[in-house]
Order: C-alpha cells, then sequence, then structure tokens
C-alpha cells in the first residue's frame, strides 16, 4: 500500500518503458540481489548476467511463499527450489545470458581475475550490440521478452 501511495507502480512502468526504447546497447548485471520491481527493471536489457552467488526474483521468497502456500514461513522452501531463483537455475531456464563466477573469498588479490573476466566479457557484449542499428537493437529486445 505504502509503494502504490509513493508511486512505485508507476516509476517501475515508466523505467520499463524507457528502457525498453533505449537505442545504445543496454546490459544488466545482477551483483546480489535483484527482487521484486528492481529485478523487472533489470531485465529490459539486451542481456542479463549474474555473479554465480547473486539472487535475481520478482518476489521474495516470504511473498512467493504467502501467495502459493498462505504461509510466508515455508519462504526458505520456497527459495531453496522451487522458485528457481540462482544464477544456474536462471541460465538454465534462458532468463539470464552469463554468468560470472567468483572466488569462495573477496579480498583485493581474488577480485582481479573476476574484474578481468568482466571487462573481457562487457568488450565482447559491446562489439556483439555496438555494431547494430537502433531499429536491431529495440526489435532484439522486444523478441528477447517475446520468447520468455
Amino acid at each position: 500500500m505504502e509503494a502504490e501511495e509513493r508511486g512505485q507502480g508507476e516509476a517501475i512502468a515508466r523505467n520499463l518503458y524507457e528502457m525498453s526504447a533505449l537505442k545504445v546497447p543496454v546490459l544488466s548485471i545482477v551483483i546480489g540481489e535483484g527482487g521484486s520491481g528492481g529485478a523487472l527493471a533489470l531485465a529490459v536489457a539486451d542481456e542479463v548476467w549474474m555473479m554465480e552467488n547473486a539472487v535475481y526474483s520478482v518476489l521474495s521468497p516470504e511473498g512467493f511463499a504467502s501467495i502459493l502456500w498462505k504461509d510466508s514461513k515455508r519462504a526458505s522452501e520456497a527459495a531453496g527450489g522451487v522458485m528457481r531463483l540462482t544464477a544456474a537455475d536462471l541460465k538454465e531456464l534462458k532468463v539470464i545470458e552469463e554468468i560470472i563466477c567468483e572466488p569462495e573469498v573477496y579480498r583485493e588479490d581474488t577480485m582481479v581475475p573476476v574484474l578481468c573476466e568482466l571487462e573481457e566479457k562487457m568488450e565482447h557484449f559491446l562489439e556483439q550490440y555496438g555494431n547494430l542499428s537502433e531499429k536491431q537493437l529495440t526489435d532484439r529486445r522486444y523478441d528477447r521478452f517475446r520468447r520468455m
């Protein structure tokens, strides 16, 4: 109720509308937890990538359990497999295009390979999408949602 009073729904709808019409390549990278309306906003891209330990869903596990089983206490059951919100699950479902591997422990020295991989993948993304016309970009983005 509070979110609606603050106009959150309209803001999300406006964001989706504006991002879908962008005439430049759009890449979203989920680095932690992408959820709710934010997940929708991230999805309006040419590609969506995730860090391997990130989660991405349009609904919280509590909300999902409340709707499906009328019991928010079953949130861990929902998150544990029913919702399929991990990077591996979403790659299998073709919701995301790339998974970025992560080290067991982040430190300055273990972060460098992750950043190098991201840089290489982003360069490839820009090579792939940078030469497309504005119409090709918007048509491909539209088609991406048609197949989901």
